[in-house]
């Protein structure tokens, strides 16, 4: 008789999704101000500031929409007593858009104005390529259209800062 297998399939809420988003914004504040506060070219500095307000918008946006989500879109998805799937969000997150573990100015440090905004491109590059993922792993019953929304938002912040380094050349 054969054994069946069956893989452990991993589920988010939206709520659970856009929580994660708002840490994602905020990483990304803290990240473009530590490095605007030591950006010695002061139109960098600027331009990360800008970079970080920006953050803070996106931070509101999402807390709005989670503010507006309905009972569905916040039931848990499975029993989880330690919040261990909000950690594995985090954890995801922390390290695969603004990894909070290295120092900005890193990467930063000397940048000129066109390579403070093409990191940034990346950066939102990156946060795409990570809420594209997780829409495949929020149910249609709990809140995955709104994915595209967070998307929306930061395919306008790419475009934005796509702009920007155009009008410098």
């Amino acid at each position: 008789m054969k054994e069946q297998v069956t893989a452990m399939s991993i589920e988010f809420n939206v709520d659970e999704v856009l929580a994660v988003a708002e840490q994602i914004e905020r990483n990304g504040d803290r990240f473009y101000r530590l490095a605007a506060e030591r950006q010695l070219n002061s139109q960098a500095a600027r331009i990360l500031v800008g970079l970080a307000d920006m953050e803070q918008g996106h931070l509101k946006t999402f807390s709005e929409m989670r503010a507006s989500l309905s009972e569905a879109e916040r039931k848990p998805v499975t029993f989880d007593p330690y919040d261990e799937s909000a950690l594995y969000l985090n954890a995801m997150a922390d390290r695969n858009v603004f990894d909070v573990t290295r120092d900005p100015t890193e990467k930063l440090a000397g940048a000129d104005v066109s390579e403070v905004l093409r990191l940034g491109i990346e950066v939102e590059k990156d946060s795409i390529v990570f809420y594209v993922g997780l829409k495949e792993l929020v149910p249609e019953r709990l809140g995955r259209e709104r994915i595209d929304a967070i998307t929306k938002e930061e395919l306008n912040h790419f475009a934005k800062l796509s702009e920007m380094l155009a009008d410098l050349d």
